[in-house]
């Protein structure tokens, strides 16, 4: 089965979960990609041009005369459970309307979009794009982690922040007050990101980051991606509270200039009431994600191929070796155990 349409399966059923008890005066957001809630999202640019960024985060920084030194008790609190709220980030590249735009020029540099281009048009013409990192297991990576949907937690220290979404799991980790470091000497799918907080704001500064892309049907990146983003928690009328990150996406290889955008993050407030427990993706042994025949497809359930998780382990005459004795849902040929 194609991948986009499975996916779209899973995101619908993830949908109807999500925002079947959402209240009414939450209202999706016309035109920002992944449904926003509360007022448009607005891209805030920074204050003035800036060739790297490095010189961008180094200037907030003296501008916020190093930072607010907080405490256990002192530092911002984002507590809860986190959905994706809506983003801007293909306004970037797409001329409206959304997906029936075309790419826009002078964004990208002439092998990237060259690059894009290809992609697009399998997008539009398709209505998918025929091939996703994720089809053999590869982490989504930064900057996808900003659009993922799914559960997120933010967990604010004095000292480190951890920005924590459950597929993946794909776990950022702030460190407050520190210089960059590169202890293995190469680049990563997060990468290495250093912060301050300026009051209630978290600032961040992410570099040695793997080339990958901002979504399937998004540009890619290279390894001279980088990012500086602002983190605020907003309270708007109708009980809404929306964590948003203003964002400058830095790439030479990628950009003919740094890219602004803006993402945000809504309290789900009708999952923490539903119990909802945040549970490990696992891949490597249940990926039914494969690249064939030039294409991204997915095996399902009953198709030739098809993994299953919950199946039994590698040692069946063992007591207790079924995954799931609850359900009984060992394979078939396998041995059903308790």
């Amino acid at each position: 089965m194609n991948l986009d349409r499975s996916l779209r399966w899973v995101a619908a059923a993830t949908f109807a979960l999500v925002v079947f008890s959402l209240p009414s005066n939450l209202v999706a957001q016309p035109g920002a990609f992944g449904g926003g809630y509360g007022p448009p999202l607005a891209v805030v640019p920074p204050p003035k041009a800036f060739a790297t960024s490095d010189e961008h985060y180094k200037f907030l920084l003296a501008a916020a005369k190093g930072g607010t030194k907080h405490t256990i008790a002192s530092v911002p609190r984002w507590d809860g459970l986190w959905v994706t709220g809506g983003n801007t980030h293909m306004d970037s590249f797409i001329d409206p309307p959304g997906f029936k735009g075309k790419v826009r020029e002078g964004v990208l540099t002439p092998p990237y979009e060259k690059a894009y281009k290809e992609r697009w048009r399998q997008q539009q013409e398709l209505g998918e794009v025929q091939y996703d990192r994720l089809t053999h297991c590869e982490p989504p990576g930064y900057p996808r982690w900003l659009l993922e949907p799914y559960s997120h937690e933010f967990v604010n220290l004095p000292q480190e922040s951890y920005l924590i979404n459950d597929f993946g799991p794909g776990i950022r980790r702030v460190y407050i007050g520190q210089e960059h470091k590169n202890v293995f000497g190469t680049h990563s799918w997060y990468g290495d990101t250093i912060g301050f907080w300026n009051g209630d704001t978290l600032v961040t500064n992410t570099t040695y980051l793997l080339p990958a892309d901002f979504t399937r049907w998004s540009p890619m990146t290279s390894n001279q991606f980088e990012s500086v983003e602002t983190w605020q928690l907003k309270k708007y009328p109708g009980d809404v509270e929306r964590l948003e990150v203003q964002v400058t996406f830095y790439d030479r290889h990628a950009f003919v200039k740094p890219v602004n955008a803006v993402y945000s993050f809504r309290r789900a407030k009708e999952l923490e009431a539903a119990g909802h427990r945040v549970q490990h993706w696992e891949c490597e042994t249940s990926n039914n994600d494969v690249f064939e025949k030039g294409t991204t497809t997915s095996r399902l359930p009953g198709e030739s191929g098809f993994k299953d998780a919950r199946g039994s382990t590698l040692f069946p005459d063992l007591p207790g070796q079924s995954r799931d004795p609850i359900y009984n849902t060992t394979l078939p040929g396998g041995k059903e155990q308790k």
